[in-house]
């Protein structure tokens, strides 16, 4: 029987990559490749990198000098480790990780992780391994699909890719050079990894791209299907409790997918819109293509259709030429949308952007200021959502054991962690939870007392109490 070889991969960033991590597992295990917690004892380790975030190369490089060690430690002792570096980072600088980390073997690119097996065989005969191209064929086509044992060990919530790539071109972003243009999948293609996910026990989706509501797949009629509809699709699949999409962009928001929202019960009214700015020659120099009341309208669409809707967001504070007036107006759209959330950096250019071309005019200590009254604000909001659910009854998709002997958590629509003294029996079902109290961002809460502990998944209705802010 041949020893299993053991895989261990580091991701950095986004959702996309997380999912990216689990197909490179999927397409490794015909390979006997088996995942392993620590780097040190791996016969392959993989970084999949993201370059959206300051010093991300710097970031990648210092690993691989650790792993460098590693790698040579592993030789001493007569056991060969092979490093392979993916991702963003990887299509970007493909050339120089080669020529500045010789302990490199691959360097393969989000378009080409079904070539993995193959690039390893290649380095192992001769050295190292490319390939950063985007390719002609469906890479989704040619991945090996998960393992039912694989996809019980996951979970009951999963991520589905159903579109990459962005076509937006804001200046700060390298996405479109990284992950290419628009690709949107075939709803069958979708719909079949949605089922096979359902019967092996999965019972909440996120459907994931760069810029997921730019969806547009060839669907069953031969036309081609917007998001709103593939949502339809994939909700009438037995089993499935909850569908979710991240991430969007203002500017692809179409009444399909406003009319989702209102008619789709599994359809969570949770959803990331990125704004990152609130002024308009702020939003004009990023190239958003929309103004700060063109996305007060899109929210506006999403809270009438259901009304308790909720929204987390990105922003970059210190974006080249933005005043205190610009930043001014960024705190007024925060103060009028109200957020359940959001994510808040300091501008940082970006090798080979637009934006990295533009004088910067934001010091680091402004910088620093900005942000920080900023993320009070977003803070000041998050902790006002998350108490406005004590007292109320919501629903809540159970997920694992706690730490806490007896007790087990799930989440609730918002994807707030919620605690209950309750039997493991229920993970994987929805049932309508008391919330009697806020532990930092966890809500604590009991079974309410009209709850069917032997509920189906696919009976149980929304809670009819909900939390809203900001409408």
């Amino acid at each position: 029987m041949t020893t299993p070889r053991k895989l261990h991969i580091k991701s950095y960033g986004c959702q996309m990559n997380v999912y990216d991590a689990q197909r490179m597992v999927d397409a490794l295990a015909p390979q006997g490749f088996v995942e392993t917690a620590s780097a040190d004892d791996a016969d392959l380790v993989i970084l999949n990198t993201c370059h959206i975030r300051e010093k991300a190369s710097e970031k990648v490089y210092s690993e691989l000098g650790r792993l460098r060690v590693a790698k040579d430690e592993a030789a001493r002792n007569g056991r060969t480790m092979q490093i392979a570096v993916a991702g963003c980072v990887a299509q970007a600088e493909g050339g120089e990780i080669i020529r500045r980390q010789p302990a490199v073997d691959v360097v393969v690119g989000p378009q080409s992780y079904h070539h993995l097996p193959r690039l390893l065989r290649d380095a192992a005969q001769h050295g190292r391994a490319l390939d950063t191209e985007f390719p002609i064929e469906d890479k989704f086509g040619l991945l090996p699909p998960p393992s039912p044992k694989a996809i019980r060990a996951r979970g009951i919530s999963s991520f589905v890719t159903v579109q990459e790539g962005c076509d937006k071109f804001c200046t700060f972003c390298v996405v479109p050079y990284t992950r290419g243009s628009e690709v949107s999948r075939p709803v069958k293609a979708i719909a079949d990894d949605v089922k096979r996910l359902a019967d092996n026990g999965v019972r909440e989706i996120t459907l994931i791209g760069q810029n997921v509501n730019a969806y547009h797949g060839d669907g069953p009629d031969g036309r081609p299907w917007a998001l709103g509809s593939l949502l339809a699709q994939l909700a009438a699949i037995p089993g499935i409790a909850r569908l979710r999409y991240s991430t969007s962009h203002p500017n692809d928001v179409e009444d399909t997918l406003i009319a989702a929202h209102r008619d789709l019960p599994a359809l969570m009214p949770f959803l990331h819109l990125p704004v990152q700015s609130g002024s308009d020659r702020i939003l004009a120099a990023m190239n958003r293509r929309h103004t700060a009341d063109a996305y007060r309208r899109v929210i506006d669409k999403f809270r009438e259709a259901r009304p308790d809707m909720a929204f987390t967001s990105d922003f970059i504070v210190g974006f080249p030429g933005e005043t205190e007036q610009d930043f001014q107006a960024t705190l007024a759209l925060v103060t009028q949308i109200g957020y359940a959330g959001a994510y808040s950096f300091k501008y940082s250019p970006r090798p080979g952007t637009p934006a990295a071309e533009m004088q910067e005019t934001v010091s680091a200590a402004e910088m620093d200021e900005r942000l920080v009254r900023l993320q009070t604000l977003i803070d000041t909001q998050q902790s006002a959502f998350n108490a406005a659910a004590i007292g109320t009854t919501v629903d809540v998709l159970f997920e694992r054991a706690a730490r806490n002997p007896g007790q087990i958590v799930g989440r609730t629509a918002f994807l707030q962690p919620a605690h209950v003294m309750a039997s493991p029996d229920l993970i994987g079902q929805v049932l309508p939870v008391k919330i009697d109290s806020l532990e930092r961002y966890s809500l604590l809460g009991a079974l309410a007392q009209s709850a069917d502990l032997n509920a189906n998944v696919s009976s149980v209705q929304p809670a009819s109490s909900r939390m809203m802010i900001g409408a």
